[in-house]
């Protein structure tokens, strides 16, 4: 097959003038590297295509393939992950991973937790803040989720906007990080109970009722961690910072994939992406966020950590992923037959 990669390079945009923090989530040479290469190995034609101005400019001279591996980040607006699987619907042009409104309702951790909760899923209580002045309003809800609390930006992932600060133990805490939060990132505030407890993410392959849980990794901070939280600089300097554990408490997994699994289905998630959990001081595990396009570097990132102690191998996670994504096309187009398809006006 004839491949399209499309990607945020991290050098790219650094090299415009964007800062560390604001391409966190944006990839690395070697990830992309290493993902054409897993490509090839498994007989596929990988056309590098680049962001999404690359794109757009390639479609509108006409070119197409036969897939999309979408692993674009985006870079402005909540809806900023929906963006090129939405261009790429627009042009017919299949794709990995999950849908525009998949990506753009779990980047929003507050309508991703009301999804979650609607479908039994159990999350901790939170509320959503567009300004230091909604505190008040909010009072008694506060009163009854009682401190500490945790505090981070509802739009945004790699951890940021979080550090140690992001635990709020009492109201001035949580006025003066409300502040500092909606004054950097200009976008509302979750506010949510603080679990004090170990911390999981549950890797998961397929779709719809082919989803399987690829295994459960304890997220363990070390001595030379922030303290208490998979913060920003704790995910961007993991290797020295973070061990990895793959679960083997049979408990903790099947309970885990449970409530990942009944997640990952009510959101929408499709060929792969991650559950991340948290226990209370009482041991009882809640959903706290759904990322749908994981990282896929061999070594830094959780998805591939996790799936290469539960021993897969680099290149079949990447087929796994394939695999479900073709099943799941080839699917959709039988589903298609007979309906009219209307040719891009580019193409013309």
């Amino acid at each position: 097959m004839k491949i399209a990669l499309a990607f945020d390079l991290r050098a790219e945009y650094l090299e415009m003038g964007f800062s560390d923090e604001e391409t966190a989530e944006f990839d690395s040479e070697d990830t992309i590297r290493k993902l054409s290469a897993a490509l090839e190995s498994l007989g596929h034609e990988v056309i590098r295509v680049g962001n999404i101005y690359e794109l757009t400019r390639r479609l509108s001279l006409g070119q197409t393939w036969d897939l999309a591996f979408n692993i674009t980040e985006g870079l402005y607006g909540r809806s900023r992950e929906a963006q090129v699987p939405a261009l790429l619907e627009a042009y017919n042009i299949p794709y990995t991973f999950s849908d525009p409104l998949t990506l753009a309702l779990c980047l929003d951790k507050a309508l991703t937790k009301c999804t979650v909760k609607d479908a039994g899923v159990p999350t901790p209580e939170y509320i959503l803040i567009r300004s230091v002045k909604e505190i008040e309003d909010y009072r008694e809800k506060l009163g009854s989720m009682g401190y500490p609390l945790f505090i981070k930006p509802v739009s945004e992932g790699t951890g940021k906007g979080i550090t140690p600060a992001s635990i709020l133990r009492d109201g001035k805490e949580l006025e003066n990080q409300a502040k500092r939060l909606l004054a950097k990132y200009g976008q509302p505030a979750l506010i949510e109970k603080y679990l004090s407890g170990r911390e999981f993410t549950v890797g998961i392959l397929g779709t719809d009722e082919r989803a399987r849980v690829a295994g459960v990794l304890e997220v363990e901070l070390l001595k030379t961690a922030e303290p208490l939280v998979y913060s920003y600089m704790n995910k961007e300097l993991c290797e020295e910072r973070v061990r990895y554990t793959l679960v083997k408490n049979k408990r903790i997994i099947l309970e885990s994939s449970g409530i990942a699994l009944r997640a990952y289905k009510a959101l929408g998630c499709r060929d792969a992406g991650r559950i991340d959990l948290k226990m209370d001081e009482g041991g009882q595990l809640f959903f706290l966020e759904a990322n749908p396009l994981a990282g896929l570097n061999p070594t830094h990132s959780d998805l591939p950590i996790l799936c290469t102690q539960a021993g897969m191998e680099y290149k079949e996670l990447i087929s796994r992923i394939m695999e479900s994504a073709l099943y799941r096309i080839g699917n959709e187009r039988s589903r298609a037959r007979g309906r009219t398809s209307i040719t891009p006006f580019s193409k013309c």
